[in-house]
Parts: structure tokens; C-alpha cells; sequence
């Protein structure tokens, strides 16, 4: 974890637990070392910090490129391990730079929705995290975020300190018969394993409501 991830990780817990009383359910299922794909459904602008600070490593993250052409952000984001995304179609150089952080060892936070929900809901996800997942063979660990979108909901103008709550689920460890196409073809693989993991996101509740 670099200086300026670090301080940035650090300001992100202090606001979140004295603003937004942020907890993390199940922090012993993190896994803190080796490859892993975190796997989070998207409600806000906050999901990317709320999930890296589940997690007691540095974690990549995905950003529109576009956000690299801002002068102080192109010098800040490769600190915070942002991997940019050409969010106009399929981002190869993206694609390539995901499978190579996993098969370093490292974190890497995804969106399996792609982009953020308008309502809070679960969207229907797209099929790039099964590909990654077949690519690089790599566990995945299901988290849901309950309450950003009533903190910071998609084109609000206005913060709402509202509760925040990260449950995380059991860890996914996909076996090699999984992995194969034996689902027709590589895109029905790759659906076949985007929808596991949405499947084992959906499962997560908040406590209250899971008894």
C-alpha cells in the first residue's frame, strides 16, 4: 500500500464510520492475500472506497478514462490503483491489465452490473467478470452494499448521511469443470459464471432482514 493510497484509505474509513456508520459484516471472509476478484453490486459514486476498506490491502480499481484527462487525477489515480476503462465498448487494454494485476496476486474490485443502479436495485450483470474469472482462474469473493444509494444515489446533487453497511459473502472458488465451455460456447460460459456471482450477491442480506 503506497503513501498517498494509504491516506487515502485511512481519510475514507475515518468519514465513512463518523458519517455514514460504516460496517463491514463478515469481515472474516475477506481474503487477504493472493488473487481475488471482489465482486460488489453498484449504487453510487461511494462504492469503490466502501468496498476497498473491507479490505486491509490495497485493491485496483476500475475508472472511466476519461477521468485522466483532469490534470490533479491523472497524477492521483495510478496512486489509488485505478485501472482506466474505456466505458465506449470493450475495453481490451482494460481486459488485459485486469487478468495481469490477478495473476500478480493482487485485488481487483468489480462491478459485475458495469454501471450504477438508477433505483438502488440489482441490475442485470454483464458477462466481462465471467470472462476474467476464466481467464485467470481466480476465487471471488460476493459483496453488497446496503445503503450508498440512499447516501449518494446515481445524479443526486446532495449527500444524506444514511447508514452504510458492506456484507460480505462466502468466497467463490470455481472448479476446473466450471471453467471449461461446456456451456455451447465462450460467451454462455462466461454468462454462466457472470450469473453465479450475481446470484451469490442477491443471497446477501443485512442482518436484520435475514432473520
Amino acid at each position: 500500500m503506497n503513501f498517498i493510497y494509504y491516506i487515502f484509505y485511512t481519510l475514507s474509513k475515518i468519514v465513512a464510520h463518523a458519517f455514514f456508520q460504516y460496517r463491514v459484516i463478515h469481515p472474516e471472509r475477506m481474503i487477504e492475500s493472493g488473487p481475488l476478484i471482489l465482486a460488489a453490486n453498484h449504487q453510487s459514486y461511494f462504492d469503490p472506497p466502501l468496498a476497498g476498506i473491507a479490505s486491509r490491502r490495497a485493491i485496483y480499481f476500475l475508472a472511466r478514462k476519461t477521468l485522466l484527462t483532469v490534470p490533479i487525477l491523472k497524477k492521483l489515480l495510478p496512486h489509488f490503483l485505478v485501472i482506466p476503462v474505456d466505458r465506449d465498448g470493450t475495453d481490451r487494454t482494460a481486459l488485459k491489465h485486469i487478468i495481469a494485476r490477478l495473476h500478480e496476486g493482487n485485488g481487483v474490485l468489480l462491478f459485475p452490473e458495469g454501471t450504477r443502479s438508477p433505483d438502488g436495485s440489482l441490475q442485470a450483470a454483464r458477462s466481462g467478470i465471467g470472462l476474467i474469472i476464466a481467464k485467470t482462474q481466480a476465487p471471488v469473493l460476493p459483496m453488497r452494499i446496503f445503503g450508498a444509494h440512499e447516501a449518494f444515489p446515481k445524479n443526486a446533487k446532495k449527500i444524506h448521511l444514511h447508514p452504510i453497511t458492506v456484507v460480505l459473502g462466502n468466497p467463490i472458488y470455481f472448479t476446473e469443470s466450471e471453467l471449461t465451455s461446456s456451456h455451447g460456447n465462450h460467451r454462455d460460459l462466461y454468462q454462466h459464471l457472470t450469473n453465479r456471482v450475481m446470484d451469490a450477491i442477491a443471497q446477501l442480506k443485512l442482518p436484520e432482514a435475514s432473520s
